[in-house]
């Protein structure tokens, strides 16, 4: 199928438009990043440049219909928003999120077929949970005994939850870990990567006043948003008093996003920031999350909202987010990045972007993003978000798209092929 942007470019005329543009944004921005460095050095990275020089294409895939399945769909009343998934050994998908933006939680679906079909268990949850408030996300925690447990986790009353003993057939309340919070957990990563025994750190994100106390939701005080972590020992049963682990002055630090390096000698944070007025941030544990380093710029290319992602070999990662890098004419649309986990620790642009989803969201564009990624056996990655998909009179819709790195991997080469003819040509 020929490649179009839905406003008649093909594979071709966006290679061509992608060099051009470049050419003339290098020149332009890399101006504007000098003049404005001095100014903005109150972010990560006082010497940091806060606008792109397009160093790393950006691919789009957002009109190719046929890798995308709707999974919920929006209505003229109805809002689907905010999901997370979890992938099983068995290669199943179970994928929860709330109703309206930042509502309550209820729908729970799942995939057998790696995202291309998909059947709804909302019955199967205690009738409480449609009482648990904002972006709902699932986790596949195991015991030291092999045993695996589901775990769903909402942000209020004070971080809510339910847990299933047998895959997400059935569901138990429990009592919420009554954690003050903006968000629920938004990473889990193992506290001993490749060892089953019931030890994770969870990742989420809260208000603190300018007195110091902690806040309970996101109410409109002085003070700043912080990264914070606890620790489970028994599968997400019973979980440590939380601490703070990134709170820069000047910046509103949140949902992280925390993986294992390659060598699993540290965890990367990434996370969110919230002034929008600069870069998304990292900071880094060597000591399986006890210190963390001073949060820095990530690279333009990963400067978003709500980053979640997976590895695609043993270097390579595939990350997708809420495009709001400035000066980004995608700002706003479900993006992804791709590139290896030495670019990311070293802000270095990486090998590409990519556009998956066109949100047509209106005033505010960016009312997409808080994915779920899942990577199967067969290197298909399915990203999952909310999007006002069509420019309908329907409200936001839940969306998977399908793709692997390696169609990606072959449109950057043929753009990057066709940059260097094109500069072979100016050279002459």
């Amino acid at each position: 199928m020929a490649w179009d942007n839905g406003e008649g470019r093909t594979l071709e005329r966006e290679k061509r438009r992608f060099l051009t543009c470049a050419k003339k944004r290098v020149a332009f921005l890399t101006a504007v990043a000098a003049s404005t460095a001095t100014a903005l050095g109150m972010f990560c990275g006082a010497a940091s440049q806060i606008w792109a020089q397009d160093a790393a294409p950006t691919l789009d895939i957002s009109q190719d219909v046929e890798r995308q399945t709707v999974v919920a769909a929006g209505t003229p009343d109805l809002y689907q928003g905010h999901p997370y998934s979890v992938l099983n050994p068995d290669g199943s998908i179970l994928l929860v999120w709330c109703v309206n933006h930042g509502g309550p939680a209820g729908p729970i679906a799942r995939s057998r077929d790696g995202g291309k079909t998909w059947e709804r268990l909302d019955d199967r949850a205690p009738e409480g949970y449609k009482k648990h408030i904002n972006c709902p996300s699932i986790y596949r925690l195991v015991d030291k005994n092999g045993k695996a447990w589901h775990w769903i986790f909402s942000a209020q009353p004070l971080m809510p939850r339910i847990v299933s003993a047998d895959g997400g057939e059935s569901w138990e309340e429990k009592e919420p870990l009554g954690f003050k919070n903006v968000m629920a957990f938004s990473s889990i990563v193992p506290a001993n990567p490749g060892v089953e025994d019931g030890r994770y750190l969870g990742f989420f994100h809260r208000r603190r006043a300018a007195d110091g106390t902690l806040l309970n939701k996101e109410p409109k005080v002085a003070g700043r948003l912080e990264v914070a972590v606890s620790v489970t020992d028994d599968a997400g049963f019973t979980w440590s008093e939380p601490r703070t682990i990134a709170d820069v002055p000047g910046k509103e630090l949140c949902e992280p996003f925390a993986f294992w390096s390659p060598d699993k000698k540290e965890i990367c944070c990434l996370m969110r920031e919230n002034t929008h007025k600069g870069r998304s941030c990292m900071t880094f544990s060597a000591d399986g999350g006890e210190t963390w380093s001073t949060p820095t710029d990530t690279s333009w290319e990963l400067t978003g909202d709500r980053h979640i992602g997976a590895y695609v070999d043993d270097e390579r990662l595939f990350i997708c987010f809420r495009d709001q890098a400035l000066g980004s004419e995608e700002r706003g649309n479900f993006v992804g990045w791709v590139g290896s986990y030495d670019d990311l620790k070293q802000a270095k642009p990486g090998d590409y972007r990519v556009k998956l989803l066109h949100s047509f969201a209106k005033p505010w564009r960016g009312d997409c993003g808080y994915p779920g990624v899942s990577r199967l056996d067969d290197g298909t990655i399915v990203a999952i978000t909310y999007v006002k998909y069509r420019d309908d009179e329907n409200k936001h819709s839940v969306v998977a798209t399908r793709f692997t790195v390696e169609e990606l991997d072959k449109m950057a080469e043929a753009i990057a092929a066709e940059k260097a003819v094109e500069e072979e040509k100016t050279e002459k």
